[in-house]
């Protein structure tokens, strides 16, 4: 067999397409030694991040090159019994098509993105899905919601929840904390939110909050560290830090490296996860298996890849927030308790599962028995 894989994301900064997509062609070469697979790539890097058996073929990382041409031809050359892509699919594709479509914020909520961006995925995820053989999920929350909005059979939309890699672990909290401080300048405790800085993510929420909890408790000492990469929506975010008296405890890394987000993980005293909508959600289980407490949204799919190891709020609320953020940092008997429950939350989930049912997805497709495949039994995600 031979499986073609879109991989432009892979070394891009991509974030939530790069983990995935690199993650599954890690755990691919791990489970089937017997199928070829193609990986197509943008960065000519990328294939530092690849098993060393795969082929990987360059394609444009402009969209329009990539999907309106460059696919294509590779398809036609390398006649794949299927091609497995995010979101969108070439516009001419001689083979089937396999689709990942973690969420559709952008059709339950398009106020989040630009109105151009809103339009094309609307127009080319609609098309996309009506061609795929299958649509791949990671949550019980996007896949009714896909079912839903294409009118879509329940055997057509496959969930295959998302894992956590094995760098994710804690690490000592005075070794985290004065990596943090030292690459970061990053003094004291700190509250960490990680995700690009977009409307949905709700940073503007969380820092609100903070503000409301300081006022309340001054003699708090923690800071506010925020991170992920700046999007069309990043200086919104920065210009409402600047407004409040304690715009000199919030701190803006960036994006960061695999390695340093461990540390930072491991180093806060709390993690804050208040986005308005996801698909999934993988960073509350990075931050769990690092060995930190977890507060986090209730809505969308916050709460099914949590369970009961985080504490709950309404995003919208910026009381709950605050309130969920000070009963973490005052009773340590909470936080380590939550701190237990999550690393055991966090177990649950790894990417050799996810890639083991993605790979019965592909040879089902394929119309071949799947091999024997390695790995341990899969974990469903509560309903």
């Amino acid at each position: 067999m031979r499986f073609s894989i879109d991989a432009h994301a892979i070394g891009r900064k991509l974030t939530g397409n790069e983990v995935y997509i690199r993650n599954l062609l890690k755990e691919f070469d791990a489970l089937d030694g017997v199928s070829e697979f193609v990986a197509y790539v943008s960065e000519p890097a990328a294939s530092l991040d690849l098993p060393a058996r795969f082929r990987t073929c360059c394609v444009s990382a402009n969209p329009f090159l990539r999907l309106g041409w460059d696919l294509a031809r590779c398809v036609r050359r390398d006649r794949p019994h299927i091609l497995h892509v995010q979101y969108t699919a070439p516009v001419f594709c001689a083979a089937p098509i396999v689709v990942s479509v973690h969420d559709v914020s952008f059709l339950e909520h398009p106020e989040y993105f630009p109105r151009a961006r809103a339009l094309q995925l609307r127009t080319t995820v609609r098309r996309t899905v009506a061609r795929a053989a299958r649509v791949l999920t990671p949550s019980h929350y996007s896949a009714r919601a896909i079912r839903r909005y294409f009118d879509l059979p329940a055997n057509k939309v496959v969930i295959t929840p998302n894992g956590v890699s094995s760098r994710f672990r804690p690490v000592p909290r005075e070794q985290a904390e004065a990596f943090v401080r030292a690459r970061f300048g990053i003094p004291g405790p700190y509250v960490l939110t990680v995700g690009d800085l977009q409307p949905r993510k709700n940073q503007a929420g969380l820092i609100q909050a903070f503000q409301r909890l300081l006022q309340a408790r001054p003699s708090l000492p923690h800071q506010l560290v925020l991170t992920g990469k700046d999007s069309w929506f990043g200086s919104e975010v920065r210009r409402l830090a600047a407004r409040f008296p304690i715009r000199g405890r919030i701190h803006f890394t960036g994006f960061v490296s695999d390695d340093e987000v461990v540390k930072l993980y491991a180093g806060c005293d709390v993690f804050a996860f208040p986005s308005f909508y996801e698909g999934f959600g993988l960073p509350i289980l990075e931050a769990m298996a690092c060995g930190r407490a977890v507060a986090c949204s209730s809505t969308t799919a916050c709460g099914e890849v949590a369970d009961s190891a985080a504490i709950l709020f309404d995003p919208a609320s910026i009381e709950e927030i605050a309130q969920a953020l000070h009963d973490l940092l005052v009773d340590a008997e909470l936080r380590g308790r939550m701190e237990r429950l999550g690393l055991q939350r966090a177990a649950q989930f790894h990417w050799r599962q996810t890639a083991e049912k993605t790979l019965q997805v592909y040879h089902e497709i394929a119309g071949a028995s799947a091999p024997a495949l390695t790995g341990e039994r899969s974990v469903a995600v509560p309903r």
